[in-house]
């Protein structure tokens, strides 16, 4: 099969690469993604179209590298500075000018000096006007550094020959110092030059001592305080009345002990209108998927009927974003039972949410020890280039547009392009699902890598629109309102979006998000921003939304090395 298409301009054809940050364990999964770390952003701001990449330091206090891609506009000058919600715009450094590195691009090397929820507010400025776009980033330490055997040896040499220095010098200044030169150093003072020299090598010793403690102690504050771990949750099923019921409790025992990060679990926003977005994935085959919202019981329990899976033991990731902007992934392994209704009674069962949707398919077939094994159906041409198609539950085509080549690389910024055609292979108009033209997710093989994708990007709505209040409030700090009537307030907002018909809530949502400018050009194509963060077998699941129903098209591709 091939499709034409219209010839695309030389800066829809730049690949700009990205040198990401090391895999992290999926155990201490990060912030809102898991294993692909930074944050990448599109958008419109005015007159510019950007794309942002911000990789956050594993390691706080350390620097963040800000690139930006100026897709579209006359810039003269980029700026920027790190923004932390603790402290706002009165507490912000003033602003780092990037530097222009040729192809539209600019960087900067950005401190982030402190762990929490924060953001790198971009000025842009052009004959084009001056915008501001904010992207949020949470700092916090993620890795441990080990000291190169090479350096420790060094430093140890050198710090020895300080210490004879030193004693040496003690023992001259209680002897050669009191004598006149050319004069015999008397027995006495040979005495007083080695009692210097014993006193001074006690004192040292003494200093040593108290000086690795303190640095063990510190060592230690580091790996138990500062580093990352995402909060427990623990995910059971149970059956009632032949509804199988998932709830998600949230395990409170180590927050905040020993000055760990503290959840504000009463101040939890909606992001896209839902408390928390879990992604369902069943093992090894990848053929069972489930895009839940589970309802809120209490601060601690998540609760949502589960749609007609098939049994099997699932990886859960749940999305939920704090009032400070503080966006996180909790993630569990949880044990299915197979349905004990017939089919037909499972398919009609109802959601406890009317978003919610599923998708069971193919096993993704992939061995654990496959190398360079083509999984992927690349079964057309899309304006020259290998493209890849699924059929949807109505009947319609998703078409995977623009694919670079069979086999992609890691590290390297993509535009994951998609369009839904009908069975005569016909453009379809696409609708609005939870106000965005679409969602995406994408999982490795092995569950080490996942992320919940966006057409404008890898970031949380809810987090920049939290970052943009903080910034523009004057107060130096913030301070939280009631518990329980946030709480409760948000519950009902939630309520009421449920009531609502479909096209009044899209309108509600998007109105919630008024920095999002992301309208396609083709109201039957999404797109999605992404740089697959390590090498492997990924799958994607592509979802829109088509005559009032959730689509999910599923793709399978490998990711390489990059070659350089």
């Amino acid at each position: 099969m091939t499709i034409t298409c219209k010839k695309k301009s030389w800066v829809s054809r730049l690949l700009f690469v990205y040198s990401l940050m090391l895999f992290i364990t999926y155990s201490l999964s990060v912030t809102a993604h898991v294993g692909s770390a930074g944050v990448i952003v599109q958008k419109q701001a005015g007159k510019y179209q950007l794309l942002i990449q911000v990789n956050p330091p594993d390691v706080v206090p350390g620097t963040a590298k800000v690139t930006v891609f100026v897709e579209q506009g006359r810039v003269s000058s980029l700026g920027a500075r790190p923004i932390y919600f603790r402290s706002g715009d009165k507490g912000a450094p003033a602003f780092d000018d990037l530097k222009s590195v040729g192809n539209n691009s600019y960087e900067a090397d950005l401190w982030l000096m402190n762990s929490g929820s924060s953001s790198i507010e971009l000025t842009i400025d052009g004959p084009d006007g001056k915008q501001q776009v904010v992207v949020p980033v949470v700092a916090v330490a993620t890795a441990l550094r080990d000291m190169p055997a090479g350096t420790g040896w060094g430093l140890a040499a050198m710090g020895l020959l300080l210490t004879i220095m030193l004693i040496t010098i003690l023992g001259a200044s209680n002897a050669d110092g009191m004598v006149a030169p050319s004069q015999p150093i008397l027995p006495a003072l040979r005495r007083r030059r080695l009692i210097g020299m014993g006193v001074g090598l006690v004192v040292l010793v003494f200093i040593s001592v108290g000086w690795r403690s303190w640095w063990n102690n510190t060592a230690e504050a580091y790996r138990s305080e500062q580093l990352y771990k995402p909060l427990p949750i623990h995910t059971s099923v149970t059956v009632a009345n032949a509804q199988r019921q998932l709830t998600i409790r949230l395990d409170t025992a180590m927050s905040g002990e020993n000055g760990r990060l503290r959840r504000t679990l009463s101040y939890v926003l909606p992001d896209h209108g839902k408390l928390m977005h879990a992604f369902m994935v069943r093992m090894p085959g990848l053929d069972a998927f489930a895009h839940l919202h589970p309802n809120r019981r209490d601060t601690l329990h998540y609760d949502a009927a589960l749609p007609p899976l098939p049994g099997g033991k699932y990886l859960l990731y749940a999305d939920v974003v704090y009032r400070s902007g503080f966006a996180e992934t909790l993630t569990d392994t949880v044990e299915i039972p197979s349905p004990k209704i017939g089919a037909d009674a499972a398919t009609a069962a109802k959601p406890s949410d009317p978003d919610d949707s599923w998708h069971v398919t193919e096993p993704m077939g992939v061995k654990p020890n496959a190398v360079n094994v083509p999984h992927l159906d690349n079964d057309m041409v899309v304006c020259g280039k290998p493209g890849a198609s699924t059929k949807l539950e109505d009947g319609s085509t998703m078409i995977w547009m623009d694919k670079k080549s069979q086999v992609l690389e890691a590290g390297k910024l993509y535009t994951l392009k998609f369009a839904v055609a009908d069975a005569q292979g016909k453009a379809v108009t696409l609708e609005p699902y939870l106000g965005m033209g679409g969602h995406a997710a994408i999982l490795r093989s092995d569950g080490s890598v996942y992320i919940h994708l966006h057409p404008v990007g890898t970031y949380s709505m809810a987090a920049e629109r939290s970052m943009v209040g903080r910034i523009a409030d004057t107060a130096r700090t913030f301070h939280y309102p009631d518990a329980v009537k946030f709480r409760d307030s948000i519950d009902t907002y939630i309520a009421t979006l449920k009531t609502l018909p479909e096209a009044e809530k899209n309108k509600l949502l998007m109105a919630s998000m008024p920095t999002m400018n992301h309208g396609m050009k083709t109201n039957n194509m999404v797109e999605f921003p992404y740089a697959f963060p390590r090498a492997g077998h990924y799958r994607m699941w592509i979802q829109v939304k088509r005559n009032g129903r959730v689509l999910t098209g599923v793709f399978d591709t490998q990711v390489n090395e990059p070659l350089l």
